[in-house]
Parts: C-alpha cells; structure tokens; sequence
C-alpha cells in the first residue's frame, strides 16, 4: 500500500467511528463502537480501535489525525468543552491525549466545520474557493470555506447561524424563540408538528408523512422551507459563496424541501448572488462522519506544508 494516509475520529453522543483513509477520501478500514458515557472509556476504546488500524500498515504512511465532534469546544487548544450530547465531557484535552498515545500530530474541529472540510476536498463542493456546509440534523450550524480555507472566526464560533432570529414566535431552539434552527432542524421541526396537531413525531416521520400527502405535515415542511430560504439568501447575499451544501434532513428529503426554499431565495437575495450560487444536498451521505474527521487531518496536513 503506497502513499499517504490519515486517521479520523468521529464523536458521537450515540456512537464513535475510528477511520483510516487517503487523499482521495476513501475509507481504507473503520471501526465503530457505541459511545459510553465515560470519556476515558471511549478514548480508551479509541487508542484499541487506532492500534488495530495501524497494525497492518506502515505507521510512517499516516500523516495526521482529525478528531470531529459536535461543540461547544476550543480547536485552537484542542479541547472538548461539555457538548450537550457529551455531558461528562468536561474540557478534555483530546488533542494532547491522542497525540501523547499516537505521536501523529492530531486536530480538532466541530462537526460543521469538519463536514464542510470533507464537502469541500471530496463532496458536492469539490472544486470550490468559497462554499458553505448547513448540518440541518439534530440542530443547525454551518461551516465556511472562505477563499479556500476553513474560516472559524475570533474566537472559533463562526457559523452559529442556529441563533440567528428569523421570526418573532416559533419553537425554542438554541436558547431563544424563533430562531434559525427553531424551523429548520429535527427538533425544530417536530415542535412544529407537535404545536399544529398535538402529536409528538420524529422529523424523519414528519417528513415520511408529507410524502404521502398528509397535510399538517405537509405545512409544517412548508413553514420550514420557506425560512430555509430566507437565511439562505442571508448567507448568500453577506458571503457571495459559490454554492451551499445541505446535510441531514435535506439531503434525505430534497423533494420536499427545494421548490419553496428557492422561492424565497430568488425573492430575498440579490439576483447577483442568488445565480453564482448552487444548492446541493450533501454528496458524502452515510461517510459523511467519518470523512469529515478524515478531512480534518488531511487539511490541517496540507497547511502544515504550506507553512513549511
């Protein structure tokens, strides 16, 4: 086996995925294990699943290390910070860890900004200088490649798009009424459902019932779509990007979604704007996760070298 390889660590707060993987994004091995409450336990099932990787290649092959995982927390020190769904994890330095038990210089990124990495080397927006990744699952977050390189803002919280208001009223999601992420995220769009029918149902169900016609479900995704478009057309029109890439609910149901999220962008956005940039739902799928944490590693390679 020639040329260079890389490791990445996915966090989840349901399940962790250790990855080896090359420059072209394809995923040469993986191991996946359930995500234990306990940090040392799951890192400790980290350094098992990594040993095991490395023990079939050359160990000098593997250039870098990424960690993913959902915020908040602090790339630049390399540290977890108490993710809401990684309650017990309490500041963990996972930089200084995995590098301490690999001795392969390691990175650490939030999810969006690790989605977009492997979006952009791999993805829809492959080819790109400027695009943006909206995560659109659980919650709703962005990550930005601007002018060809991760942009994470001051204090590493660009993209918290989630907590922009868009309306007066609406679900509380990320701490405040009406927000972004209130209409276009899995939580949001079940207290949608949930306020106009009393019935408690996942997104994914709400989104199975719009397919077959029921009409509740069907406004629901309506309200959703229309203020997916209009902060869109806030993004396209503030960062001139060259397209947007959608995870998650989108990329599951498109169809639903498409017709009135670009209604609303071609009446809020500038012409200019609106038509240089294209919409896509997420290419990588099911790899997503592992090839965003693959994409830390071989970006953070790639700038090391430019510094050399």
């Amino acid at each position: 086996m020639a040329g260079i390889l890389f490791i990445g660590v996915d966090i989840g707060g349901t399940k962790t995925s250790v990855s080896l993987g090359n420059e072209e994004g394809q995923i040469i091995n993986k191991v996946q294990f359930i995500t234990k409450k306990e940090p040392q336990e799951v890192l400790s099932e980290c350094y098992v699943a990594i040993d095991q990787l490395l023990f079939t290649i050359d160990k000098q092959m593997v250039k870098a290390l990424g960690i993913s995982c959902g915020g908040p927390l602090d790339s630049k020190e390399g540290i977890i910070q108490s993710p809401p769904n990684l309650p017990l994890w309490d500041d963990i330095p996972v930089v200084r860890l995995f590098q301490q038990h690999t001795n392969i210089p390691s990175y650490l990124e939030n999810d969006a900004n690790a989605c977009a990495l492997a979006e952009w080397l791999w993805g829809s927006a492959k080819g790109c200088d400027s695009m943006i990744f909206l995560t659109f699952g659980t919650g709703l977050g962005a990550g930005l490649i601007l002018d060809g390189r991760l942009y994470r803002g001051s204090c590493g919280l660009a993209g918290e798009i989630g907590h922009w208001r868009m309306k007066d009223t609406g679900p509380l999601c990320y701490g405040k009424r009406g927000s972004w992420e209130g209409f276009c995220s899995g939580s949001g769009i079940r207290e949608l459902y949930r306020a106009k029918t009393n019935i408690n149902l996942s997104a994914k169900d709400v989104c199975l019932l719009a397919e077959k016609g029921d009409e509740p479900a069907l406004s629901v995704i309506e309200t959703s779509a229309r203020a997916l478009g209009q902060g869109l057309a806030l993004l396209i029109d503030l960062l001139n990007p060259q397209c947007i890439v959608i995870g998650s609910i989108f990329s599951r149901s498109e169809a639903l979604f498409r017709g009135f999220m670009e209604e609303e962008i071609q009446k809020e956005a500038l012409v200019q704007t609106a038509n240089v940039c294209k919409v896509y739902p997420s290419a990588l799928g099911e790899n997503l996760g592992d090839m965003a944490a693959l994409g830390i590693a071989m970006d953070r390679y790639k700038q090391r070298g430019k510094q050399v």
